[in-house]
């Protein structure tokens, strides 16, 4: 069975409590202020295009973890010359925790790594400890998402299937701001707006310079279910038209036609990243934390998943056209 790990561990968050009831939650929003969501998105345009600090923490612990065993050592070994638990060895390798510059230089020279080797890596613990502009949003942005947010920065290919929800980066502001305010995480008026302004943020990556290349599955469900009413949904179908004509962005929908599927147990997502030290992960969410899997086992069972997917679902041109057929034909009352 494929290991399920990122940072050595599933990562998890206590789950919110609920403050509010659902019905008490603000149902009509202004949340379509397209001004001040676009001030918001140049505030942060330059730093999403940077280097992420989470690639090079990872980064960082598999170079590491390689160097140990080049070495002969075990991590207990290493642990008694440094006169530390093994544990740290484990939560340095595995990226659960950063490495200060002294405890650094102290485990290189256990390796005796010098010269160029050795600045290469006391420059990537260095950029490794800087914060990644999604810090900014802390306050209402789980740690567990944060992580994602760090390898999405600087993945060079993201493939997804979506079942229940458009994707966050092809969502309209008013879909997600309609979608947090029936969900039941007692989030105030001004969280979900501070939420909205981190989504908008998060959507440079498709949008701007050097984005990186997106290709989306989305059941027929997700299109179909009503967000926020006609008007939110028909915007939004009309912004998942308009996105799937970029030249970094692939959309099909899988349609009810298409019948069973290996993805019917939920969504997931597959990131790229690159670099060669940097594999792939695939990124599992649920209501309470994430799973981030990247063993190569894990990973090529997603990707044949995926395969099996866009070969069963509507190929880009028949995507538009069901999306503008589906805009069209209303969602009822």
């Amino acid at each position: 069975m494929a290991s399920c790990r990122y940072h050595g561990a599933v990562v998890n968050l206590e789950m919110a409590r609920c403050h509010r009831q659902v019905s008490d939650l603000p149902m009509v929003v202004p949340w379509g202020d397209l001004a001040r969501h676009t001030a918001v998105r140049d505030e942060v345009i330059g730093l999403t295009m940077g280097s992420s600090p989470t690639v090079r923490r990872r980064r960082l612990a598999s170079e590491l973890r390689r160097i140990r065993k080049e070495k002969g050592l075990t991590a207990e070994a290493v642990a008694d010359r440094l006169e530390l638990d093994p544990s740290w060895v484990s939560r340095i390798e595995t990226g659960r925790r950063g490495i200060r510059a002294i405890d650094l230089r102290a485990l290189l020279d256990v390796y005796e790594i010098h010269g160029d080797a050795r600045d290469e890596l006391l420059t990537l613990a260095r950029q490794a400890r800087q914060r990644g502009w999604w810090h900014t949003y802390g306050d209402v942005v789980p740690e567990w998402f944060q992580v994602f947010v760090g390898l999405e920065a600087e993945a060079a290919e993201v493939r997804s299937y979506h079942s229940e929800l458009i994707p966050g980066l092809l969502q309209t502001p008013e879909y997600y701001g309609a979608f947090l305010a029936t969900a039941a995480t007692g989030a105030s008026t001004e969280e979900i707006t501070r939420k909205i302004d981190f989504r908008v943020a998060r959507q440079e990556r498709v949008t701007g310079d050097n984005p990186l290349k997106l290709w989306v599955i989305v059941n027929e469900a997700a299109v179909r279910r009503p967000v926020g009413g006609a008007d939110v949904m028909r915007a939004q179908l009309q912004h998942l038209i308009e996105m799937s004509r970029r030249p970094n962005v692939t959309l099909q929908v899988l349609p009810f036609s298409a019948g069973p599927h290996p993805a019917m147990d939920g969504g997931f997502v597959s990131l790229g990243f690159p670099e060669a030290p940097d594999p792939d992960v695939v990124y599992l969410e649920n209501q309470v934390g994430a799973v981030y899997l990247e063993e190569r086992v894990a990973i090529d069972r997603y990707n044949l998943v995926f395969n099996h997917l866009r070969a069963r679902a509507l190929d880009p041109d028949q995507t538009r056209n069901l999306l503008a057929r589906v805009s069209t034909e209303g969602w009822g009352s």
